[in-house]
């Protein structure tokens, strides 16, 4: 239990990684990871020690098994650092009364993302080592220059900034660093003649990034989109203020919505009748812009794809050439030349520090490039911002959005359901159309629900997709 074999396995690494994997494994269950999600996410990054515990515990040849997946892990995790630690241009919120914010970022004209992204936010005025993810409702097309995310109170964290937006005098400036976004490569929302979109609470979110992808699509390329059911459930009325967000800040272009046919049935659950009091109005923040700020850009360029795999392969061959000057001049000289054998454990610290070395070495070479390239677009936006002209138009905008609400300008009348839930099967049963894409979003019972549904046989035209937050 004790031994530490230089030349061959060791137990004391291999028990001393057992025991931290143990310790990351227990923290992932749900009980932990939902209620507890500070002590998930800071154990997890005992990965470092699980790693080097266990090249010293196997050695760098058993180790191989899995270094693909390792390597290209840790060449996501550099670029994920390296763009964490720019500070991008927060350009307002807007505040709703059921305690929810949409945030809206400067971003260049190149950086391109599909519906149901996720992006990261660190807040360091609130937690500098926190970092949440939360779903893009903003669509590349239809708003080229921002991209926004909607985050609703529930934790510690999102409470802390939303009473800090929502003070009657807030901060007029707010520093954020992000990671992404991520998101899937492509939609395939075009190939269903009828989407059905079932939400429950803040599940809404994804929905509203893929209406605006179809507003955009209608819009701009005049293509036939299919028709929109959304059915959203929530607690009370205040929460129907999340609608308003189907629309960004900006509105769209005149007759961009006319194309798109799109119903909304909202369930209001618990309560009975219209609340008495009449709902206070979207209120928007506009944010000073800081010179040091910089907006959103695309971590590898343009060309994202070739640049990762020009980072995969040059940083493999940097390490394969560390290697081969270590084994050429010290390992086999060694071996071969003297009594001694080069220790198992020391090669294994060697090749830790030649992986990370040209990670490192190539990473920061690419990213350094594109930054530079992308520095006049984002000069250009930094001038923009900081011109009391600019500034000003935008804040006599936003008291003209507050005079109008997104759902007025969509034509779109929403059919509300007080006192009562959905009959989702009655609802999906009814939709007519050959190829019905129905989406859940939202808690697991009513994604369990949906999907139960839909492969109960009741009609073959309804295909399922769930749409999770698992974090």
């Amino acid at each position: 239990m004790l031994k530490w074999d230089p030349h061959y396995i060791s137990n004391v690494p291999g028990e001393l990684g057992l025991l931290v994997g143990l310790i990351m494994w227990v923290t992932t269950f749900p009980a932990i990871r939902r209620r507890m999600f500070e002590l998930f996410f800071y154990t997890h990054y005992l990965y470092i020690l699980f790693m080097a515990f266990f090249l010293l515990h196997t050695g760098m040849f058993y180790a191989c098994i899995m270094l693909p997946g390792f390597f290209l892990f840790l060449i996501d995790r550099y670029l994920r650092f390296l763009q964490s630690k720019q500070k991008v241009r927060l350009i307002s919120a807007r505040v709703l009364t059921c305690e929810t914010v949409e945030l809206n970022f400067s971003k260049i004209s190149g950086l391109e993302y599909s519906p149901t992204s996720v992006m990261f936010l660190n807040v360091p005025s609130i937690s500098k080592l926190q970092w949440h993810p939360f779903t893009v409702t903003s669509n590349s097309n239809l708003e080229s220059d921002t991209i926004s995310v909607v985050i609703k109170c529930d934790g510690s964290w999102t409470k802390k900034l939303y009473d800090v937006l929502s003070l009657p005098s807030p901060v007029d400036r707010f520093d954020v660093s992000v990671e992404g976004p991520y998101g899937p490569a492509s939609t395939h929302f075009l190939r269903h003649d009828t989407m059905v979109l079932i939400s429950g609470g803040s599940g809404i979110t994804p929905f509203i990034s893929i209406i605006r992808e179809l507003i955009s699509m209608s819009s701009t390329l005049n293509c036939k989109t299919p028709k929109i059911l959304l059915v959203s459930m929530f607690r009370n009325t205040s929460q129907l203020s999340m609608l308003d967000l189907l629309l960004p800040i900006a509105g769209t272009p005149s007759g961009c919505s006319s194309n798109l046919d799109l119903q909304i049935e909202a369930y209001i659950t618990r309560e009975n009748e219209p609340a008495p009091e009449k709902p206070e109005p979207l209120r928007t923040i506009w944010f000073k812009p800081d010179h040091s700020d910089a907006p959103i850009t695309p971590i590898l360029g343009q060309n994202n794809w070739l640049w990762l795999a020009a980072i995969i392969s040059s940083s493999f061959a940097v390490y394969l050439l560390f290697v081969g000057l270590l084994y050429q001049y010290y390992v086999y000289p060694m071996d071969h030349g003297t009594n001694k054998v080069f220790p198992y454990h020391t090669r294994a610290l060697f090749n830790m520090l030649f992986i990370a070395a040209s990670i490192g070495i190539a990473a920061s070479a690419a990213f350094l490039w594109n930054k530079k390239k992308s520095a006049r677009e984002t000069k250009q936006i930094q001038d923009m911002a900081d011109s009391n002209k600019s500034l000003n138009s935008l804040l006599a905008y936003a008291d003209k959005e507050l005079e109008s609400f997104p759902q007025q300008s969509l034509n779109t009348p929403i059919k509300r359901h007080y006192g009562q839930r959905p009959d989702l099967k009655r609802i999906l049963l009814e939709v007519k159309g050959s190829n019905v894409g129905v989406l859940a979003s939202g808690p697991k019972t009513l994604r369990h629900d949906v999907a139960a549904i839909c492969s109960s046989g009741l009609d073959e035209n309804l295909h399922f997709e769930s749409i999770s937050f698992t974090w």
